[in-house]
């Protein structure tokens, strides 16, 4: 049986494999005509969310219960889907001892090495006698759920890293509704090493730097792994993040901790755990952490480029955290709209030189955007070439995931409940923002997030609002709402093989500059081998071009 999506299949593109495999004596099938004759209900470790993926399980289901039938998979390197499908149709027929052969499909016409990998599965069918097979092992993923009574004993929660100015404060926010959070540390170059041991190699960068963040926290030794959960979230769309928990799920079994439970937060019923509760409290406390985060990147970023005094700005930072963490814990709206309005008024008055420095806006996926280690801390890269780092807001990335739901009500016959639901979030949200938004217009320095509603509309205008897998149309939009604000310099950060990236962040480099002819965007790619030298070199020749500009204005 030959597996993979419909592009693989094409004789064209597979340079005639199939006519190589007939060749070696095999009649060769394709995975749609046997995998309706599949009867069995598979409990998979990875959300089934495709047509053709769900083929491809069905088609692995049946060979691996039918004695002479074998099923080679054709993928393409890099891409990511297919490094979602490989390990679950490998799962699925290794279960009952089937072998499993993978070609990678790719320019390459050379199919020396793949006759040999035919050649190879040939003379090992023949060896082994599969006349007999075990039908009451099939693979069964079973997931250790995190319990109230674990919650009562207080196991550790690890929470990936993914914005240390953020997640301080969410961490804060866990641990006051009754769990023990751990967000893990905020530079850790081990982690790469261990995501590249666990993970499939052509799974995104952030799927590689989550698992191995976690992985190398479980190797550490510094935790009781009988009393240690991991949570991630999940969000259930189109992006391999959905299957992120799948990822880790498989690493935790190759590394022998499968008894460790896996949470995942999200608000789509995709799973429950009995012992972790989206409340209203743990939801109001996350987002006010949330607020801050954002809050502190808009005047932080905005003032130390231009202190005055070397290193005011974060010794101001620093004063405020031990506060805002306070306010996190007791969740006071009260102390939150006091604190705003402080802490926009210090950092408008600290003192600063009247140097002009180019803003640089930075965008991408959502990890590698905000993660230090992933994207080798581009704002202090940025800060040391002579610019000003402009970051834009957290939060709005869910309010773009909440306003989604509009447009599949609308074009795809959405729900009406869940259309009721997000707007009642974005609703929720602006109401906890309303004041840092008075703030910081009132302030003489800064700039107030633009609503999900202007970054939308202004996003039509160049791209589709239905990409909306991964950061989808949004990323679009983040760039419009930057160099509207005068940060037309942007650098884009896309990990290699994220196909949203591509199309709506680099993808829409042209048809940006048509519309502004001012903007100066670049394109960076982040992953384990990618060179800092490279992305060094990039970021250096987009500011050369800031500072040009400047000079003609």
């Amino acid at each position: 049986v030959l597996a993979g999506s419909p592009y693989h299949i094409d004789p064209e593109i597979n340079h005639g494999i199939a006519d190589l495999i007939t060749g070696e004596g095999f009649v060769v099938l394709t995975e749609d005509s046997v995998c309706y004759l599949d009867e069995e209900t598979l409990n998979l470790r990875v959300v089934d969310q495709w047509t053709y993926h769900s083929r491809l399980y069905k088609a692995a289901s049946y060979v691996s219960g039918t004695s002479d039938l074998q099923l080679i998979q054709l993928t393409s390197f890099g891409c990511g889907l297919d490094a979602v499908t490989a390990d679950q149709v490998a799962e699925v027929l290794k279960a009952r001892g089937k072998i499993y052969t993978l070609l990678k499909i790719d320019e390459g016409s050379n199919l020396g090495a793949i006759r040999i990998r035919i050649r190879s599965l040939k003379a090992t069918i023949e060896k082994k006698d599969e006349s007999i097979i075990n039908l009451e092992k099939k693979f069964d993923q079973k997931n250790v759920p995190f319990t109230k009574q674990m919650k009562k004993d207080g196991y550790t929660i690890l929470c990936p890293q993914m914005s240390p100015i953020h997640f301080q404060f969410v961490e804060e926010a866990m641990r006051s509704e009754g769990y023990n959070f751990v967000v893990l540390p905020s530079v850790d170059k081990d982690a790469v090493e261990q995501g590249l041991k666990y993970v499939n190699n052509d799974a995104c960068y952030p799927s590689i730097l989550v698992v191995g963040q976690m992985m190398n926290a479980l190797n550490s030794g510094k935790y009781d792994l009988d009393h240690t959960a991991l949570i991630i979230s999940q969000t259930g769309g189109g992006c391999r993040a959905t299957n992120y928990i799948a990822f880790i799920r498989k690493a935790l079994k190759d590394a022998g901790y499968s008894n460790i439970p896996v949470i995942s937060a999200n608000l789509n019923g995709l799973e429950s755990n009995p012992g972790f509760k989206i409340t209203y409290h743990v939801a109001k406390k996350a987002i006010i952490a949330a607020m801050y985060g954002d809050l502190f990147m808009r005047v932080l970023y905005r003032v130390r480029p231009y202190e005055a005094v070397k290193g005011s700005a974060d010794e101001l930072y620093q004063s405020w955290v031990v506060k805002c963490k306070e306010n996190v814990r007791n969740g006071s709206l009260k102390e939150f709209k006091k604190n705003v309005y402080k802490i926009v008024k210090e950092f408008d008055e600290l003192p600063i030189t009247d140097v002009k420095k180019p803003r640089v806006g930075l965008v991408g996926e959502i990890l590698v955007k905000f993660h230090p280690t992933a994207n080798n801390e581009i704002v202090k890269v940025v800060e040391a070439e002579g610019g000003e780092a402009v970051m834009p807001d957290l939060i709005d990335f869910f309010m773009y995931s909440f306003i989604n739901a509009r447009f599949k009500e609308t074009n795809f016959d959405g729900k009406h409940k869940t259309t009721v639901l997000c707007d009642y979030a974005i609703k929720f949200v602006d109401f906890l923002r309303k004041d840092m938004i008075k703030a910081l217009k009132a302030s003489n320095r800064f700039t107030p997030p633009s609503s999900i509603e202007h970054l939308a509309s202004k996003a039509s205008e160049i791209v589709s609002l239905g990409n909306q897998t991964g950061e989808g149309w949004f990323l679009t939009g983040e760039m419009i709402e930057l160099i509207e604000e005068g940060a037309p310099n942007i650098v884009c950060m896309q990990p290699f093989g994220c196909l949203p990236n591509h199309v709506t962040g680099k993808g829409m480099i042209k048809a940006l500059r048509k519309k502004y002819p001012e903007s100066n965007i670049v394109a960076v790619d982040y992953d384990p081998g990618a060179s800092e030298v490279n992305q060094l070199n990039r970021i250096k020749l987009m500011l050369s071009t800031a500072f040009k500009n400047m000079k003609k204005a």
